[in-house]
This record gives structure tokens, C-alpha cells and sequence, in this order.
């Protein structure tokens, strides 16, 4: 490897862990405002008998909205059981919501992962970002990203599929290319190299207008 290209991977490799970082500091933060919410249960409950004892049922619809927006901010749309995998594909899911892109995820992730947590981040980041961009193609009714992750045995499996506006993807030297152009497939092949490293399995796949990236990882 080249002075560049060391100097290239150390700057991206700096830059992921900042974003780890960020991602953990924001999951641990709504875990830390989960059991603050479980903690004020009690005298949530207190709050609104005093309200219904009264006979002040607009109180109690009132503090109920109010309990409701708040549960509401701290809620995530995937709990897999492992908090850096909720911080990536949660933010991640939030990104592709916010562009018009419907998201489809049943995953359920160890706690514990032998894989750290750099090359988790590189491999579901990669994964969801190329997803993101093929769908912004398509028209938003037509858009949906559809993720499964779970343990099978001694490996984790991840799936990714995504609808393609141009139907079944061509490979180009035994290769599917990234959708981002030229100059944008860096991600795709430093992910490819950590599944190599890592002793797992990648297979990508383009069939009936969907384009579907599977992987396994052992976990041992």
C-alpha cells in the first residue's frame, strides 16, 4: 500500500471511529432516557389519579399526550439487542425515512460480537448507503429497503434488499459496481475486505427489479 493510500485509510478510519462515537454517545443517551421514563412511571400513575379523582378528565387527556409525544422522542425503531447495531441502523433508518424511502428491518444482534465495532459500523453503514441511493432513483411510491440480521448458528447473517429503477443489475468485470459512479465504490471494497478478513461470506444478487447483498460472519 501506497503513502496515499495509508494516508487515505488512516483519515477514513479516523473518521468512523468519530462517528461510532457519536453513535454510541446518542443510543446510550436514549437508553439513559428509557429508564428515566421507567423510573417516573410511578408517579405518572399518581399524577393522573389525582387528576381522575377530581374528575378533570382533560387533565388526564392532556398529561396523557404529554406522556405520549415524550415516549415518542426517546422510542427507536429497531431494538436488536446489541446497542452499536441499534445506533447505525436506527440513524440510519431516521436518514432514509427522511427522504421519502419506507424501511423494512427484523434484526436481532449478540450482545456480545467477537466482529468490533469499526467493522460493524463500515459493513451496515456501506450496506444502508448504497441501498439509500438506488432507491432515491425510483419513483417514492416504488422505494423500500428491506433488512433482516440474525444469528444462524455460528454466524450472523445480514440481508439487504432494495427495489433498482433500471431492473437487473449488470456486473461489470464479474463485479456489480456501486450506483454512486465513478470514484464511489471505496466503501464497497474496504467492506468486502473486512468480510474477507473477518472469514465470512458475501454474495450480491440482482433479481426481478430488487438487489439483495447477503453476508455471513461467524461470530466465534
Amino acid at each position: 500500500m501506497g503513502l496515499f493510500d495509508k494516508l487515505v485509510d488512516r483519515r477514513l478510519g479516523a473518521y468512523q471511529r468519530e462517528l461510532i462515537e457519536i453513535h454510541y454517545a446518542e443510543v446510550e443517551n436514549m437508553y439513559r432516557q428509557i429508564r428515566g421514563w421507567r423510573h417516573d412511571y410511578r408517579s405518572h400513575i399518581q399524577t393522573m389519579k389525582a387528576h381522575a379523582a377530581q374528575g378533570d378528565w382533560a387533565a388526564v387527556s392532556a398529561y396523557l399526550d404529554a406522556l405520549e409525544t415524550d415516549l415518542a422522542a426517546v422510542d427507536t425503531v429497531v431494538k436488536t439487542g446489541n446497542p452499536m447495531a441499534d445506533a447505525i441502523l436506527n440513524s440510519k433508518i431516521a436518514l432514509a425515512r427522511s427522504k421519502g424511502i419506507p424501511v423494512r428491518a427484523d434484526a436481532s444482534v449478540p450482545v456480545a460480537l467477537h466482529i468490533s465495532e469499526l467493522d460493524l459500523c463500515v459493513i451496515l453503514g456501506n450496506l444502508f448507503d448504497n441501498a439509500i441511493e438506488a432507491s432515491l432513483a425510483l419513483p417514492a411510491e416504488e422505494r423500500l429497503i428491506r433488512i433482516y440480521v440474525d444469528r444462524k448458528g455460528s454466524q450472523l447473517y445480514i440481508s439487504f434488499t432494495n427495489l433498482t429503477a433500471s431492473g437487473k443489475r449488470k456486473k461489470e468485470g464479474g463485479v456489480f459496481r456501486s450506483t454512486k459512479g465513478q470514484g464511489h465504490g471505496f466503501g464497497l471494497v474496504r467492506m468486502d475486505a473486512i468480510v474477507k478478513r473477518l472469514g465470512g461470506y458475501l454474495t450480491r444478487g440482482s433479481e426481478d427489479g430488487a438487489f439483495t447483498t447477503e453476508i455471513l460472519l461467524p461470530l466465534g
